[in-house]
């Protein structure tokens, strides 16, 4: 009877209230004009240029933030003896300064979001402290960015023959592969072991397995493979920062707690990316649709060529080892992992662009990760070592970037 009482009572007492705040707000926001509900960022800005936004916007708010509400260890050179400040305001200031400078061309839009935004906060001394404070992280965070590598001129060298043409396409992700990283002390430093060898008896079943399975018209993927594979063409930050900022919400942080949860996942996934292009532009291993064309040509007598193959969509113009798409997702993985001590998370759900209609959710961050390294593979982008590679990777530098950043302070400062 006890017993029976109970389970009333918690069935008349309401669900746990779960609030956005103004770091949550700021990053749908900044998703809004950095990739909007493209597949990914237009050419000017690309996948690796907005999720570096990202990552210095988090910084900034971080910063001003923890300046107000000291409960961590500073991001390196960005700090700021402790004041008394609004943290709305501060992060707001921070956020839009770094979004118009960083992308002058939504500058008009950005202000009237803060303007909008900073209205709803009334009118004080902390207000315009936080407005300065704010405006002074963001000139520092993308200041301590600056000369990072992003953006220099792409060097690439195609292997190819004297007189016998080649793709003149210039690839991607070349300068991301020698840019400072946030986190990491270089981007070789988890740098896998080379690709498996073409005579060995994996690189057969890896590649079969592609044949069947990652082409265009296949018959033997399953219509959920078909469906995840579509889902996951859209690409980072567009494509992650939704499930990062759920969790945050629903896990009820603080401002300044939401803050340092953002700015590290988003460092992660950053970080996993000069990691992974680092490793693509180091080992130069082929793409599906080159290697399965030329299956005559790699000594192995398991691999036959299939001249007219080509997979789901178009092939990323990058070299294939290890997936970007996986390390970057098991990054974030690893990073909310390593901060709430479990993979398991709130159910969140997304949406992609590339898959009209269909909603996936998540209550497992190790099940996420692999529907997306799985995906890359019936898409017909990478081969399934190449996303184990890529997967343990991104949950080793999550983990990194967690346990090396932004530590708790051992006694807040008030």
């Amino acid at each position: 009877m006890k017993k029976m009482f109970a389970l009333c009572v918690a069935a008349l007492l309401p669900a746990a209230v779960v609030h956005a705040n103004v770091v949550t707000d700021w990053d749908a926001k900044a998703m809004d004009v950095i990739q909007g509900n493209a597949p990914a960022p237009p050419p000017d800005i690309g996948p690796a240029g907005g999720e570096r936004i990202a990552t210095i916007m988090h910084l900034a708010m971080f910063a001003a933030v923890n300046t107000i509400d000291p409960h961590y260890q500073p991001y390196d050179g960005l700090t700021h003896p402790r004041i008394d400040a609004s943290q709305e305001a501060a992060a707001t200031s921070a956020a839009a300064t770094v979004l118009i400078r960083m992308l002058p061309g939504k500058a008009a839009t950005i202000s009237q979001e803060r303007d909008a935004y900073l209205a709803r906060i009334p009118d004080s001394e902390a207000k315009q402290s936080g407005v300065r404070l704010g405006e002074e992280m963001a000139l520092k965070a993308i200041g301590s960015r600056s000369g990072d590598g992003y953006g220099a001129p792409n060097a690439f060298r195609p292997v190819t023959q004297p007189g016998v043409y080649t793709e003149t396409m210039l690839t991607y992700g070349w300068d991301i592969s020698t840019m400072r990283p946030f986190a990491l002390t270089s981007p070789s430093q988890f740098r896998p072991p080379p690709p498996i060898a073409l005579s060995s008896e994996e690189w057969a079943k890896n590649y079969n397995e592609m044949k069947d399975y990652g082409e265009q018209g296949s018959t033997k993927r399953t219509p959920r493979q078909t469906e995840d594979a579509k889902f996951w063409l859209t690409v980072s930050p567009g494509s992650n920062q939704p499930l990062a900022r759920q969790i945050a919400i629903k896990k009820n942080m603080s401002i300044v707690d939401s803050a340092r949860f953002m700015t590290l996942v988003t460092m992660a996934q950053m970080d996993a990316a000069i990691a992974v292009f680092d490793a693509k532009y180091h080992y130069t291993f082929w793409r599906p649709i080159t290697a399965i064309r030329n299956g005559d040509i790699d000594g192995n007598p398991a691999t036959e060529p299939d001249a007219a193959w080509q997979p789901i969509a178009l092939t990323p113009m990058h070299p294939e080892y290890p997936c970007a798409h996986c390390i970057i997702t098991g990054a974030m993985a690893g990073a909310i992992t390593a901060i709430l001590g479990t993979d398991e998370i709130p159910e969140s759900e997304l949406v992609s662009p590339t898959a009209p209609g269909v909603t996936h959710r998540y209550t497992n961050l190790h099940a996420f990760n692999n529907e997306v390294s799985a995906a890359r593979i019936m898409a017909g982008f990478h081969w399934r070592f190449s996303t184990e590679v890529g997967k343990d990777m991104g949950w080793k530098i999550g983990a990194y970037t967690v346990q090396t950043c932004m530590q708790p302070l051992k006694v807040a400062i008030k």
